[in-house]
Parts: structure tokens; C-alpha cells; sequence
């Protein structure tokens, strides 16, 4: 883990130089955008009518990103896409400044707008602000975010479906400490050393729906609760694709766009 993370710091260093990025300013600028999210339901999401899906894939120095929005019976009723220049490097934990202008753009091309948004990455899970949140800020459209992967968070007992994701509230922690509880209780209470930690905060739940599939960590983005972005997700499964069924929509015409743009490019 230590190397890691001093290999994280070496390439951060490396493109901080290279690109002249304030990587410290960036995080501050998430940190303060995910004060301005706001974890509860906009609308009646059992009156959504409209799903939306966007996915960026990466074609030598380009992005394409692309976006469609189906109704309940997964039929597309519109869809657009935007393939322009890569402007930021990757580096974890950053996505939206190299992949959110693009997405950005392919929404602003919708006749038709989405009463939610599938986002393939983090929401409230991620350490400061996901992609998924980021894109909803820009937007205004409630997002959920759908990942394969968990940072400085947990999951309460069993990877199952449906198990709660839990982030430490530190706010919350320091409550706890200071009220009177045992040393024992304590220890068992705190941020991962049990089960379930009474300082924890839920941000997300898990979502398996093919036996013997790896997980999907579902967390809202913005202006949706957890409890609907897990329902819609799980509504949505449309068998045997194992994602949302928008989110497969997607993809598929990701790939349809790419190859027309290779065939061109050729």
C-alpha cells in the first residue's frame, strides 16, 4: 500500500509539472462543489418515463462521449455524442476534469431529457466528488453512479446484494468519542473495526444481479436518495445484461460510434 501510494504521489509530482496542475486546488475545488450536493429525492422517481445513460471511451488522444435515454420498455428515444480532444491526463480520483467537458457537451445535444442519469463511476462514494456527482452539478439531472470499485469506504457484513456501503462521518465520530462509551465500545464502533460503526454514514449500496457476477457499487450522485438510486438500478435489470439496461444501451452505441469513427478515420 505505502508503494503505492508513493507511486501515486511520483506520477501526481510528474504531471503536476509536465501540465502545470494544481492537483491541491483541484481537491479543494471538489472538496467545497460536494457541499452544494444534495442527497435527497428531486421528483417522484416512480413517475420517471425518461433514463438516461452516458459512457466515455478513449480512442488514442480523443474521447468519445456518448449518451442516450431510453423509456421503461428500453426503447431510445434519442442519443448523441461528442468525440473531441483529450485535455487532462488520467489520474485517480480526477476524472471529471479529463472526461466531464465531453459529456457535458453530448447532454447539451439532447432533444430529449432524461429524468435520471447513469454515470459509469463513483457518486458518494468517492473520497471528495465523483464523476457521477460532478456531472449532476453541471447538469441539474439526478445521477447515479454505478462503480466496480471501493475507496476509503466499506460495506456492512456480506458482499450481497443489497448490503449498505459505509463512509466514516467524522463529524459524527467525534460526538461519539466525546459521549460516554467504554474503551471497548469504542474500538468496536470505530470506522473499520466492526460491521456495521455507529460513526458510519450509508452512501451507497451493493448490487449483484447474476449469480456469480462481481458486484456494482450503486451511490446517487446528486438529488437522489440511495434508496431510489438502488431501486431505479435494480428495476432497471433487464436480464442477462448484468447493468442497468440503459447503461448496456449505451455502450452498445459506444461501440457503434467508435466504429463508424475508425472507419472514417481510415
Amino acid at each position: 500500500m505505502e508503494e503505492r501510494e508513493k507511486s501515486l504521489d511520483s506520477r501526481k509530482q510528474e504531471l503536476s509539472k509536465k501540465y502545470g496542475i494544481d492537483f491541491d486546488k483541484l481537491e479543494r475545488e471538489q472538496i467545497k462543489l460536494a457541499k452544494e450536493l444534495e442527497i435527497k429525492d428531486k421528483i417522484d422517481f416512480n413517475l420517471a418515463e425518461r433514463f438516461g445513460a452516458v459512457e466515455s471511451i478513449f480512442i488514442k488522444n480523443k474521447i468519445l462521449s456518448c449518451i442516450i435515454v431510453c423509456d421503461k420498455n428500453y426503447e431510445v428515444v434519442d442519443r448523441a455524442y461528442v468525440f473531441d480532444k483529450v485535455r487532462f491526463p488520467y489520474f485517480p480520483g480526477f476524472r471529471a476534469y479529463r472526461e466531464l467537458p465531453a459529456m457535458v457537451e453530448a447532454f447539451e445535444k439532447l432533444n430529449e431529457k432524461p429524468d435520471v442519469v447513469f454515470v459509469s463511476g463513483q457518486g458518494l462514494i468517492h473520497p471528495r466528488l465523483g464523476l457521477a456527482s460532478h456531472f449532476s452539478l453541471s447538469t441539474g439531472i439526478p445521477t447515479i453512479g454505478v462503480s466496480n470499485s471501493l475507496l476509503d469506504c466499506k460495506i456492512d457484513g456480506d458482499v450481497e446484494d443489497g448490503a449498505d456501503i459505509l463512509k466514516e462521518d467524522k463529524e459524527n465520530f467525534e460526538k461519539i468519542k466525546n459521549s460516554k462509551f467504554s474503551k471497548k465500545d469504542l474500538e468496536e464502533i470505530s470506522f473499520g473495526k466492526a460491521n456495521y460503526s455507529k460513526s458510519s454514514k450509508k452512501i451507497g449500496k451493493v448490487l449483484i444481479t447474476k449469480p456469480g457476477s462481481n458486484p456494482m457499487f450503486i451511490s446517487p450522485g446528486d438529488k437522489i436518495t440511495v434508496k431510489s438510486a438502488y431501486e431505479i438500478s435494480r428495476n432497471l435489470i433487464n436480464l442477462p445484461h448484468k447493468r442497468p439496461e440503459p447503461m448496456h444501451l449505451v455502450s452498445k452505441y459506444a461501440k457503434e460510434v467508435k466504429k463508424e469513427l475508425v472507419v472514417e478515420r481510415d
